[in-house]
């Protein structure tokens, strides 16, 4: 991935996101949440995750994103 300018609008870092190989396959990306806090603000960044009904877990600051609609189950 490339890297990103500060300068970006929200609405282009999260189309940058969701562009990318992992997310377009429906699979799990992870962001620093002092990025998205800093790039799009935490409210924003979640309320989008939910319009798209993906669950988002955060551990060790980061967020991890499933980009899909499917059950998360811990099995340890």
């Amino acid at each position: 991935m490339t890297a990103m300018p500060g300068f970006l609008s929200s609405d282009h870092w999260i189309s940058h996101l969701f562009s990318s190989q992992a997310a377009r396959e429906g699979s799990v990306v992870r962001r620093k949440v002092r990025d998205v806090e800093r790039f799009v603000g935490r409210e924003v960044f979640l309320e989008e995750m939910r319009r798209r009904g993906f669950p988002v877990l955060e551990n060790a600051g980061q967020f991890v994103i499933f980009c899909n609609r499917e059950p998360i189950r811990r099995v340890a």
